[in-house]
């Protein structure tokens, strides 16, 4: 967050790169499957992990309904209790939302900070802007997180020494602090706007070429994927969320030249305020004519990745666009799930097989590549290069017969 400002001397929960071990916790609800939750664990270990810190142990406990209070249950939380006094743990992390008032109680009762998976990405969201506008919208998505959890998160109201709870100034001193999170809120949306209206700008100044824009679940390799096909040093990393801030770059097929652009990954469980503030990153895929999205087909998980982008696109009102499902990673794919004594005969038939149902799972083109390795990138850009002509060929035919 910016420094400009000050309420009290915390800011929040962060997490000091690779210095913090953590725990990290879960419930399985009434409505879950126990797969399904040590899936989200996992994911929340990546985050963890993305993050700095270093998850040293798990713990998940079924429940009809997080208690109210605690989140967990009497017992869970005297257990996490115990091993963190006995581990040294700085930190647990939760993989659902705490109220503000079930975050002062754990604090008070582990004496340890306690952030939860919002809280998280929150952190690695702040860590990863680079532009102004990245910057201004993690800020944002801070400032709204933030503001109804003062009571408990602000040092200068004198916290006793073992626990976290309002002492000594009073309510007056809480809402002089509320007001500021609100100027300062209302400050940012007003520079989020005259910075969108800069990119409205820049978009219509870049001329007449189609744009293709890479979506995807975070970590899918569409950051990879861009350099290959644009050859040029987009940030790419085996970590969530490399990339938060809209890239565009020019690509030339066969001498036909149109614009891609790599936006933020998404993820479950994605916190309101981020989405809020990122929509209008995500301006560049409602402008898009062409729609390249990226799937980790090694992932176990592969298909909620899928269901996560697509719910996202339909809340952009981009669904209809013409999109071809990339199905990345086939390389991690073979190591994962094909036996060695398969010859090659029998895993083209359950690649085929396998490119067919997604087909007609998802009414959609559909193609296997490895970004990382090279493979079959020459049939994408042929299928991208059909999609661009494609789009030339309807606006603007005058300008398609020169290729």
């Amino acid at each position: 967050m910016s420094d400009n400002w000050k309420v009290g001397k915390h800011k929040g929960p962060s997490i000091q790169k690779g210095v913090e071990k953590a725990v990290i916790i879960g419930v399985i609800k009434r409505e879950q499957k126990e797969e399904q939750v040590i899936e989200f664990l996992d994911e929340l270990e990546f985050l963890a992990k993305t993050a700095g810190a270093k998850t040293m142990k798990r713990f998940m406990q079924k429940l009809d309904h997080p208690n109210k209070k605690t989140f967990v249950g009497k017992g869970k939380m005297e257990e996490i209790g115990e091993y963190i006094e006995q581990n040294d743990i700085a930190m647990a992390i939760f993989d659902d939302d705490l109220s503000p008032s079930q975050t002062n109680v754990l604090e008070k009762e582990w004496t340890i900070k306690i952030i939860d998976r919002s809280s998280l990405i929150l952190d690695i969201f702040a860590s990863r802007a680079q532009t102004a506008q990245s910057r201004t919208q993690v800020e944002l998505a801070q400032m709204q997180y933030l503001l109804p959890r003062l009571r408990g998160l602000w040092t200068h109201l004198e916290r006793q020494k073992g626990g976290i709870g309002m002492r000594g100034p009073g309510e007056m001193e809480i809402e002089t602090d509320r007001r500021i999170v609100r100027d300062k809120i209302a400050l940012l949306k007003k520079k989020l706007i005259k910075i969108d209206q800069q990119n409205t700008t820049q978009r219509k100044n870049r001329g007449q070429q189609i744009r293709v824009s890479l979506v995807g679940y975070t970590n899918a390799g569409k950051s990879t994927l861009m350099n290959v096909l644009s050859k040029s040093e987009v940030f790419a990393e085996n970590k969530l969320f490399a990339t938060l801030d809209t890239t565009v770059r020019k690509v030339v097929l066969d001498r036909m030249p149109f614009l891609m652009s790599d936006t933020v990954g998404f993820i479950r469980k994605l916190p309101h305020h981020l989405i809020e503030s990122f929509k209008s990153t995500l301006d560049e895929v409602r402008e898009s004519d062409i729609l390249l999205h990226v799937v980790d087909i090694s992932h176990v998980a592969y298909e909620d990745h899928i269901s996560t982008v697509n719910k996202t696109l339909l809340s952009l009102e981009v669904g209809e666009k013409p999109t071809l499902l990339v199905f990345n990673k086939m390389d991690a794919y073979r190591e994962r799930y094909f036996d060695s004594y398969l010859d090659q005969t029998v895993k083209d038939e359950i690649l085929s097989e396998l490119a067919e149902n997604l087909k007609n799972n998802y009414n959609a083109d559909v193609i296997f590549i490895s970004a990382a390795t090279g493979e079959n990138m020459n049939a994408l850009r042929s299928r991208l290069k059909a999609l661009v002509a494609k789009e030339y060929d309807v606006r603007y035919p005058y300008i398609s017969k020169h290729w």
